[in-house]
């Protein structure tokens, strides 16, 4: 069984964190509990209302995130609580009874900034898709209903999704200050009338997905698998919650070359080429003790 790890990602409401899981942990609804009495039918919920500096507790697809009182800061206790909530979703115990609960049928969209000033993402409290998708034309978003809609604007240049967010590139032309709340209002429409994100569902994706990358995985050799895995454990979770995506390409033994893919916001961002490209490098060749290793990024 794979071990569920936590993460913690700070929002823009300080008094607020996100304790995101690598699963999903409720059936892609959304809850938000007030009180203890009010979390009747979530036990880990209750559990969290123990500690005396929790206000609110929101449970999403893939995450909790926890509204605290003033009486402490974040930085003192968010590891033990994210410690908390790693063991109880380890100990397979329920996190919400669904069907006996009402989910919250509101939609809530914000807009993130990214370390590429051409990208923004837009984070929903509804899981959207279960694979990661790129689309950099309004032909290649033939599979997905809100990209190839999200075309429609003139300024959009190219959709990437994940999870609960979408990342937009836009095109010089607008301004993010004239066309946000355009472009999250559009969104937040668009998923509370429960339109289709993919052509198929996002558990049939989910599956897929992990097959694929299951058979080309067994191809690789040793060195790649470790890359691969690297990657996949240092690497994509800082480069998620910046709104974009890195994908293993090759490694060549004799040259010691590797090749990476850079999607979503990191795609054609004016820092993250070096910024990557040097520190995964040097990440490679400390961790697979080879300094001959360099490493090429290639945007998506």
């Amino acid at each position: 069984m794979n071990t569920t790890d936590i993460s913690i990602q700070p929002t823009s409401n300080e008094a607020i964190i996100k304790f995101e899981a690598n699963r999903f942990i409720t059936q892609h609804n959304s809850y938000e509990f007030n009180n203890i009495d009010e979390a009747v039918n979530s036990p880990l919920a209750q559990q969290l209302f123990y500690l005396p500096f929790v206000k609110k507790v929101y449970i999403a697809s893939n995450f909790v995130a926890i509204e605290r009182y003033n009486i402490v800061e974040w930085a003192d206790v968010q590891s033990e609580v994210a410690e908390q909530i790693k063991a109880y979703l380890n100990s397979d115990a329920l996190v919400i009874e669904e069907e006996a609960s009402k989910p919250k049928n509101a939609v809530t969209v914000y807009a993130e900034s990214t370390p590429n000033p051409s990208v923004l993402k837009f984070v929903c409290n509804k899981a959207l898709v279960g694979q990661i998708c790129e689309f950099s034309s309004i032909d290649d978003a033939k599979v997905s209903p809100i990209a190839t809609e999200l075309f429609q604007f003139p300024f959009v240049k190219s959709v990437f999704m994940d999870k609960n967010y979408i990342s937009i590139t836009k095109y010089d032309v607008a301004e993010w200050e004239d066309i946000t709340v355009q472009l999250r209002e559009f969104i937040k429409t668009y998923v509370e009338a429960g339109k289709p994100i993919l052509s198929q569902p996002i558990s049939q994706q989910k599956d897929l997905e992990e097959k694929k990358a299951e058979t080309d995985f067994e191809k690789l050799d040793d060195i790649s698998k470790n890359i691969v895995n690297i990657l996949e454990e240092y690497v994509k979770p800082a480069v998620a919650s910046d709104g974009g995506n890195i994908e293993f390409i090759s490694f060549d033994n004799k040259s010691k070359k590797v090749e990476v893919l850079l999607q979503g916001a990191c795609s054609g961002c004016p820092s993250s080429t070096f910024t990557l490209k040097n520190g995964i490098e040097n990440m490679l060749k400390e961790m697979l003790n080879d300094q001959n290793i360099s490493v090429f990024a290639i945007n998506g």
